[in-house]
């Protein structure tokens, strides 16, 4: 078996593995990039740029092409209210311009578009169909994975640190033996499309929630196609699945009654796509020799969009306090200790929303007594205008949001 070796391992090709590869090949660190899938083309992947993402771009050097991609900008929050009427608990074109929204992109192209710009620099290398199978470890530290190539024969890579941005069903955590402290989350998500008449004249990227007795979707509006969210109770899945297509095609045309004319276009349950929605974080985002960042730390429910961008902060505070150990060889833990202080609070604080959001919209709706946002968020938007710059910031930027290393500014 050949010794392969790189100074940087990144398990994982999503946002935050793609950002910290880019990153650090910038500051001249040797980095491989392993993903196990054959392409970036998945649907219903958190599609929602927000514009602390879209500054990390002009920081990069990067903002033009990235605007030149097919994206589109989401409207603000808009919540229902037990009387029937909406209110709007944000106002993202209140913030200060040029990043005062949200982008909507498809997932894949924003990936395609990092690995291209990552390839350009001679110490990136990116390995598509290449899945993790295990940790090498000497001594205690970790000093590299296992992989398969596709079909191939299992290999080795050894490096003086392993990062996992593999997700939430992370490789790299399981082998370490970590467990993440969940919270309570009240439903799961499925995703299909339904397509978009030529004549309909919703504004794109628009998003809208609907409320009907137990059941909730969320409707957001794409070029020539409906991206539907279906919210269902935790654990539902099976009995929904057994219930059949025509039972569910009947739920989405009494909650969403306005596309009852097309229901017809889920043509069975393998339509849908269903997202095991969690929240959990782990007490410890690292060990000798490697990082757990974005959802392998902690793992962070649809509500809001913000999981990506919390991801790819991570990604951008890992690669700014660790490119000088890296380029010393002597990574300490107190180093991968350094990243988790810094992205902890952030975390916390998101999750803390979200959990809000759960209690009082999802539990009132799924016990029948209807959804509505929390009173004291209703009054002062509806009163004080200004306030609604409050959650906007928060979703737009999150609560620290990072800034491009200078080594890596172009």
């Amino acid at each position: 078996m050949t010794l392969e070796r790189t100074d940087v391992l990144v398990c994982g090709g999503g946002p935050a593995g793609m950002m910290l590869g880019l990153l650090l090949a910038r500051a001249g660190i040797e980095v491989t990039v392993l993903e196990k899938h054959g392409d970036f083309l998945r649907d219903f992947r958190g599609d929602t740029v927000h514009a602390s993402t879209v500054r990390l771009m002009d920081e990069l050097g990067l903002g033009e092409r990235f605007r030149r991609l097919p994206q589109s900008r989401l409207g603000d929050l808009v919540a229902p209210l037990p009387d029937g009427g909406r209110i709007a608990l944000s106002d993202f074109a209140a913030l200060p311009a040029p990043y005062n929204y949200i982008a909507m992109i498809p997932q894949w192209d924003l990936l395609d578009f990092l690995a291209a710009e990552a390839a350009t620099e001679p110490s990136f290398t990116l390995r598509m169909n290449t899945a993790v199978t295990g940790l090498i470890k000497e001594e205690g530290k970790v000093t590299g994975v296992r992989y398969r190539p596709g079909e191939g024969v299992e290999g080795e890579i050894h490096a003086q640190l392993t990062v996992a941005a593999d997700g939430r069903h992370s490789t790299i955590r399981k082998e370490l033996g970590l467990t993440p402290k969940e919270y309570p989350v009240p439903f799961d998500t499925w995703w299909f499309r339904l397509p978009r008449h030529a004549g309909e004249q919703d504004e794109i990227a628009r998003l809208a929630g609907e409320f009907k007795g137990d059941q909730i979707a969320l409707t957001f509006t794409r070029e020539d196609y409906y991206q539907i969210a279906y919210f269902t109770r935790k654990g539902a899945d099976l009995r929904l699945r057994a219930e059949g297509v025509e039972r569910f095609r009947q739920r989405i045309a009494d909650v969403l009654p306005q596309y009852a004319d097309r229901v017809d276009h889920i043509a069975g349950m393998e339509d849908l796509h269903l997202l095991d929605v969690r929240l959990n974080r782990l007490k410890r985002w690292y060990a000798d020799g490697a990082l757990l960042i974005g959802d392998a730390a902690h793992a962070m429910s649809p509500a809001g969009g913000m999981g990506i961008n919390l991801a790819i902060q991570d990604a951008v505070a890992a690669a700014t306090i660790l490119a000088e150990p890296l380029r010393r060889r002597h990574v300490t833990t107190a180093d991968l200790a350094k990243v988790q202080k810094r992205r902890w609070r952030p975390t916390v604080v998101v999750q803390a929303v979200q959990r809000m959001l759960h209690r009082t919209l999802f539990v009132p709706a799924f016990a029948g007594k209807g959804a509505r946002p929390p009173r004291p968020l209703v009054f002062l938007a509806r009163h004080f205008p200004a306030f609604k710059k409050f959650p906007s910031r928060l979703i737009a930027y999150g609560p620290r949001p990072e800034h491009v290393p200078d080594y890596a500014r172009r």
